[in-house]
């Protein structure tokens, strides 16, 4: 038996065991051999087995830039391997330290098997696990059995994970969570920067927090700007509002977003759909805007109403908390009982009422309605009454070259049943309108009166009530010459009636 107590006689064994096994070390001219820097206590036993060193206290290795503490080892020349046991300390470098309580470390593939409480720490990143093999050459340590990454105010776990201290990248799969004071992220698959703090999803992913919730399958999240993009399959809700796209761009600190590509915006507590291929969303103030492909859908069982423009915006009237829809530039509307068509368009959500300008249109039944402001008021989602402001007019097609007509100053549309039953005319009162026995003409009515009442029936005006300052008569059929037929304003405009609702996406001018 060889003993040697002290460090300084040390040198002289190591010296004796490197020239015994040099023609075996030979071979390995390129992979530096473990050294041995101190030890309390040294033991070379045969029993051991061949260029086996037992060292007890304070021991210190060294290969390359490596260093490496432990209480005691065993220390196996020939393989250039070492196994240690407790308060296992590996350094490399000034930033990365690795911690546990045993090791079996590999110089010639410089690989280091650590286990039971063991801490890998890189600048401000933290890795505990308990089973954590560490790739020299590859400056990665990878786990298998669950691991906690704390970096930052962000803490990681998964069952599975790489490490990669030279881009300071990690690799997490299985089960991964991220936990912020601000929100809790869940993946399948995920990467995360150390440095940067920046989190790359791939697989189905939620970020939750407590004011709102975000769903994807694939993206990035930075963690520290709190900022991130998400793809495939995306939404954020928030409230009573559901934002979904096929990429989203949120930050959460100026809580603002957009969205791109099959965009769609729900409000739940209203039961309105906004869609388009480009989003602007803000949280507060709640606000969105839509463009290319707007369509606004206010979502009712058997009779939705849609209605395309080129842009649409949802603000939040802040003094009385309900939201206003803008649609503006190339409006049009169709829902099952209305139809509808003009440059710029307002929903009040508060009174469920739609304001149309700028040469609006809108078709109900057999009638077309016109004025320089249609103002469309529903109750319970159906159609109440509609109010017509200047130059109102009101036409529907009596046969191929007639047409029932009534124009007034300002005029209102009431509904029964989402038909219109009957129309109070308010200023300058006119009608032509032709008398029928089924199918048989037999005269033309020609009416004015400041206010007139006209009462319909199966969409055909069935009685007029005039007012004040009635004048009426009745023509026969043929009395009357052609142009005497239309009142003053008289337009047809069936070409641009959408009649399906993929119409509203088709403009004329």
């Amino acid at each position: 038996m060889t003993r040697t107590i002290n460090f300084p006689g040390q040198k002289l064994l190591l010296f004796a065991l490197c020239f015994t096994c040099y023609p075996f070390l030979s071979g390995f001219s390129q992979v530096k051999q473990i050294e041995i820097l101190n030890s309390e206590l040294t033991e070379h036993d045969a029993s051991l087995g061949p260029g086996v060193i037992k060292l007890i206290g304070s021991v210190r290795f060294r290969q390359e830039e490596m260093i490496m503490d432990c209480d005691s080892a065993y220390f196996y020349s020939e393989e250039n391997n070492v196994v240690a046991y407790s308060r296992i300390h590996i350094s490399q470098g000034d930033t990365l330290h690795l911690y546990g309580d045993w090791l079996e470390y590999s110089g010639n593939e410089k690989i280091a098997r650590v286990r039971n409480n063991v801490r890998l720490i890189d600048k401000e990143t933290t890795l505990h696990t308990n089973n954590l093999d560490y790739d020299r050459k590859n400056n990665v340590g990878y786990y298998l059995n669950k691991g906690i990454i704390n970096s930052g105010d962000n803490v990681l776990r998964s069952n599975t994970g790489y490490y990669y201290s030279v881009p300071k990248m990690a690799h997490f799969r299985d089960s991964v969570v991220i936990t912020n004071p601000d929100y809790t992220i869940t993946s399948d698959t995920l990467k995360y920067h150390t440095e940067t703090e920046i989190a790359y999803f791939e697989g189905p992913t939620e970020i939750i927090s407590n004011e709102n919730y975000i769903y994807c399958e694939n993206g990035w999240y930075d963690t520290e700007k709190n900022i991130s993009q998400f793809n495939k399959n995306a939404f954020l809700k928030s409230g009573g509002q559901f934002l979904s796209g096929d990429s989203l761009y949120y930050e959460r600190n100026n809580k603002i977003g957009k969205a791109f590509d099959n965009v769609t915006l729900f409000d739940s507590t209203e039961n309105i759909l906004l869609k388009g291929r480009k989003a602007f969303y803000t949280e507060e103030p709640q606000y969105a805007m839509l463009t290319d492909s707007a369509e606004f859908v206010q979502i009712s069982e058997g009779d939705s109403m849609f209605v395309h423009a080129d842009t649409l915006e949802s603000v939040l009237d802040t003094s009385a908390m309900y939201k206003i829809l803008k649609a503006y530039h190339k409006v049009k509307i169709f829902r099952f009982d209305i139809q509808g068509k003009c440059d710029s368009l307002v929903y009040l959500e508060q009174d469920s009422v739609f304001h149309l300008y700028y040469e609006p249109i809108l078709w109900s039944e057999q009638n077309q309605l016109t004025s320089e402001l249609i103002s469309v008021h529903l109750a319970k989602k159906r159609l109440d009454f509609i109010e017509f402001q200047n130059s109102s007019f009101i036409t529907s097609r009596d046969d191929s070259i007639r047409f029932n007509q009534i124009r007034g100053r300002n005029m209102i549309g009431y509904f029964v049943n989402n038909k219109l039953a009957r129309i109070l005319i308010k200023g300058n009162g006119q009608a032509i309108y032709f008398i029928r026995d089924k199918a048989d003409l037999i005269g033309v009515n020609k009416v004015e009166s400041s206010d007139i009442l006209i009462y319909l029936k199966d969409n055909r005006i069935d009685r007029i009530n005039m007012l004040v300052k009635p004048e009426g008569t009745i023509y026969p059929p043929d009395y009357l010459g052609k142009e005497e037929l239309f009142l003053n304003g008289f337009r047809w405009f069936e070409q641009y009636r959408p009649m399906k609702k993929e119409d509203i996406f088709w403009w004329e001018q």
